[in-house]
């Protein structure tokens, strides 16, 4: 089957939509379907503002619209609200062509946490736009749940998964700093909420691996920390075996793919009760879930490395493609 996949996320990018979509491409072609994936390096792009190293395609529609009438797709997915996704609704919705949708980020909390913009106006946007979508894809039931009562409809269940071969316990770990090492994986931008961690009184080590427009900032207000930048692939494996707790300290997840990574890597969470960190962890005794951050990161310390890595072993790849390709509504 060919499939468009329409994303203004993708690579050089680096983040959970990039990955999660890198991967679901990877499956389908190992399935033999034929992914077609539509992304901004195909167009004229501007930096986004705020995030000047992600580039937004600009003057897209008759571009789209070219891409999308030239082959016959038997589906046609958009994986973002963004430039590219807004055209594609257009030309689909203007022939009467049914698509899929998905729920990645929630945009209504970053505009909060940057513009003050009230969170209502932000969900209305995406409920507008998610309307006319045979299936919203969503990470987990949390988000499933949450949107349905902010009046989303047709909004189903689309699981992510973890690639165990490559994040797994390995030894030494990339960095030798005093015990414990409480670890962040991420981008580094005030949605991550950085603060609540690295402000943390905590005993041992803080370790930081990722990059972002907050980079130069945090560096200067906390030196005792150290900051690794963006690492990749087994380098970042090794970064996660120098950790002792992943403390994720983000509100706004739709699920948080570095969570997995972590587990896979035998390494616990810490987090708040938010979505994302209460699909995942739950009650899996893999990490723990608290209003005082301190306290769960503290406590995620003791628990065994084994039983990290067994509760991301039920987190495949196969299941997350499976759904993918149930939730697609075929031309």
């Amino acid at each position: 089957m060919r499939i468009a996949i329409v994303t203004d996320a993708w690579t050089p990018q680096v983040n959970g939509v990039v990955r999660t979509m890198s991967s679901i491409c990877g499956g389908l072609r190992a399935a033999d379907h034929e992914p077609f994936v539509i992304s901004p390096d195909l167009f004229r792009t501007v930096p986004c503002p705020g995030y000047p190293s992600i580039r937004l395609a600009v003057g897209a529609q008759a571009g789209i619209d070219r891409l999308l009438s030239r082959s016959r797709f038997d589906a046609i997915h958009l994986s973002t609200e963004g430039p590219l996704g807004i055209a594609a609704r257009r030309f689909c919705l203007g022939r009467g062509l049914c698509f899929t949708t998905a729920f990645h980020t929630r945009f209504p909390e970053y505009l909060q946490h940057r513009f003050r913009l009230p969170l209502g106006w932000g969900y209305a946007a995406l409920r507008r736009f998610h309307a006319p979508s045979s299936a919203v894809m969503v990470a987990t039931e949390t988000t499933r749940r949450e949107l349905v009562a902010r009046g989303f409809v047709r909004v189903v269940g689309w699981t992510r998964g973890v690639d165990t071969e490559l994040f797994r316990p390995v030894v030494p770990g990339a960095v030798v700093l005093p015990p414990p090492v409480f670890l962040y994986v991420g981008r580094l931008a005030v949605e991550k909420n950085l603060p609540a961690f690295l402000d943390l009184d905590l005993p041992g080590s803080k370790l930081v691996v990722g990059d972002g427009p907050l980079l130069p900032a945090l560096r200067r207000r906390y030196p005792q920390v150290h900051f690794a930048g963006a690492r990749y692939g087994a380098e970042l494996v090794r970064y996660y075996a120098a950790g002792d707790v992943l403390v994720f300290p983000s509100r706004t997840e739709t699920f948080g793919l570095v969570m997995l990574e972590a587990l896979a890597c035998g390494v616990p969470v810490a987090a708040f009760p938010a979505p994302g960190p209460a699909d995942v962890i739950a009650s899996s005794g893999a990490g723990v879930i608290a209003e005082d951050l301190r306290d769960a990161a503290l406590a995620a310390a003791a628990i065994p490395r084994e039983r990290c890595r067994e509760h991301a072993l039920r987190f495949g790849w196969q299941a997350s493609l499976d759904q993918f390709l149930g939730n697609l509504a075929w031309l």
